[in-house]
């Protein structure tokens, strides 16, 4: 069965909707309010219903699904390509409509379960750069009084206390106080960070997905959680390379008459989840006494930052080879193509 195409345009308020009637050919470009959006659809024939990959978009996915309906979320990236004139919200559904009709790349939709990690890893995130804006911060309020703390996160704690105790014999007790509660509020922040990666760590050890790619070298609890999540379905992916090449780990390629030449990485996906994958490469590099016979003949050959993030893509495909497949990690495991 032919399935419609829709296209919509998601809001706070008014969703933006447009298709051509099967019945008369007609193009039908409305806006429907949010408490309506469900009931426009709940009684119609199976569509094709394509929706950019923005906020609220798999929660509205998920319920359309459930109606029947198939979905595809598009990349923003590739909605504008066919948005040629205006910005509008009609102009964006219209895009929207003729994209979800050509071949192309869609976003897996999450479950609930991959969306409330990824709020998680947010959260965390925000408040890792809150903690590093207050001790950077501080460091520089403390400098003014030719106090230094050395570089690290342990280096500051061990040195705070002993230098606003010297700092009191001198400056005034309301500049000490408030140093002293802006400190704590430093304290209080690690302790929320750490009791986001203590939830995190019990969702690990009930996810079997999770628990299978943590052996990976260079894959630990933040970019296991992640790789889970910001994947979706591994079945979206027709390959490891194609899970690489869609964050963004492959080099960017420009070229005319026949001859292509490559460039830096492309950069393209998910940035949270492709910094951690380097991060993670580096710390193999770093710290791995054997890293491997590959990583050994590569380091020969290129300079550290090729090389970590050429362990990157590899971390990349061996997550989507153990998730699409059901397997487990294998140190010494051989990939062989039949034959």
């Amino acid at each position: 069965m032919k399935l419609i195409p829709v296209g919509i345009d998601i809001a706070k308020s008014v969703f933006q909707v447009h298709y051509a009637d099967e019945e008369t050919g007609e193009i039908v470009s409305k806006a429907v309010k949010r408490a309506k959006f469900l009931e426009f659809f709940a009684n119609r024939a199976p569509c094709l219903i394509g929706m950019e990959a923005c906020g609220g978009a798999h929660h509205w996915a998920r319920r359309l699904i459930a109606m029947g309906h198939q979905v595809r979320l598009l990349p923003a990236r590739f909605v504008k390509a066919f948005n040629i004139r205006n910005k509008n919200d009609a102009a964006d559904a219209r895009a929207i409509w003729l994209a979800v009709q050509q071949p192309g790349k869609a976003v897996a939709v999450k479950t609930e379960m991959q969306q409330a990690m990824l709020a998680l890893h947010r959260m965390r995130s925000q408040l890792v750069k809150m903690r590093t804006m207050q001790s950077n911060g501080l460091r520089g309020l403390l400098a003014e009084y030719g106090e230094i703390a050395g570089a690290g996160r342990a280096s500051l704690a061990k040195a705070v206390p002993e230098i606003l105790e010297r700092l009191a014999e001198r400056l005034p007790a309301v500049l000490i106080d408030s140093w002293r509660e802006h400190w704590a509020e430093i304290v209080r922040l690690d302790e929320r960070i750490t009791l986001i990666e203590q939830r995190m760590q019990a969702w690990k050890k009930e996810d079997p997905a999770v628990k299978a790619i943590s052996d990976i070298p260079g894959v630990g609890l933040l970019t296991a959680t992640a790789a889970v999540a910001v994947m979706g379905d591994a079945q979206a992916f027709r390959s490891g390379r194609e899970f690489a090449a869609w964050l963004g780990l492959v080099p960017r390629q420009t070229g005319s008459g026949g001859k292509i030449q490559l460039h830096g990485i492309s950069k393209r996906g998910d940035t949270y989840l492709r910094t951690l994958l380097i991060h993670g490469a580096r710390s193999v590099l770093a710290n791995a006494r054997k890293p491997g016979p590959w990583v050994e003949e590569i380091t020969k050959r290129r300079p550290h930052n090729v090389v970590a993030v050429a362990l990157a893509n590899k971390m990349a495909r061996t997550i989507w080879a153990l998730l699409a497949h059901g397997r487990t990690y294998q140190r010494d495991y051989v990939s062989v193509r039949p034959a």
